[in-house]
């Protein structure tokens, strides 16, 4: 992953730079990540699995605790980053007794986990240093935990010009599903589902109803690979 320094000078300007990469879709980034937290509270949901303690990792600055702790109804939560200025920032506005905000190095993996959210990060994270990066979270997780891992669909033109606005995205590299798929079985984990996302730009709305029968269909703008860690 980027260095705390290169994502430190982000930190204070994060929503513009990114709410002018996503002009494009029409939408802000509060959409997109109610959508993300919505889909994976329906899984959790369908698989009658119950998130009591949850990781968000490569929090940033800690917008999306609030809509994890609402739509997982987990008890605790603590998002992890490597940007000090972005953990700061995350504490002031979002921390409290029972969301914590911490550094990698506050934070030893315990096995103690129900769910890790990730959104956005391994494209960040050089290649050779993803096993590494999945093998932190299979420990974080207990037997049983959840890893759902959300990616954007390099597959998907708008994503793409998405990311070639976006200044934090400028040396990405992408992450193809299977690509993401092989990477989590390589660190143990059992994968359970794909599934796609944002398949519609905000002038094509109406259509949106139309995007959980969509989710198997490999051209949303995001997806997320949803793996399990072996009871054994």
């Amino acid at each position: 992953m980027k260095g705390s320094a290169e994502f430190d000078q982000f930190a204070d300007n994060y929503d513009e730079c990114l709410g002018e990469a996503l002009a494009a879709s029409g939408e802000s980034k509060e959409f997109f990540a109610h959508g993300r937290v919505e889909w994976l509270a329906k899984c959790l949901r369908e698989y009658r699995y119950r998130a009591t303690c949850v990781l968000d990792y490569g929090c940033g600055i800690g917008d999306t605790s609030g809509l994890l702790q609402e739509f997982l109804q987990c008890d605790s939560l603590v998002g992890l980053d490597v940007s000090e200025r972005s953990l700061e920032r995350a504490s002031r506005h979002y921390g409290s007794p029972n969301c914590r905000f911490l550094s990698f190095s506050e934070y030893p993996p315990d096995g103690s986990v129900d769910v890790v959210y990730c959104n956005g990060v391994f494209h960040h994270i050089p290649v050779p240093h993803r096993n590494g990066s999945v093998e932190y979270i299979y420990r974080c997780l207990r037997p049983g935990g959840l890893f759902a891992l959300w990616e954007n669909n390099p597959w998907n033109p708008g994503t793409r010009y998405v990311m070639y606005r976006c200044k934090f995205d400028q040396d990405a590299v992408k992450i193809s599903p299977p690509e993401a798929a092989r990477l989590l079985r390589k660190g143990g984990f059992e994968v359970l589902r794909t599934d796609y996302r944002f398949f519609f730009p905000h002038f094509l709305k109406p259509l949106r109803p139309l995007e959980r029968s969509l989710a198997r269909i490999p051209l949303g703008g995001q997806y997320q690979v949803l793996a399990r860690k072996p009871t054994q």
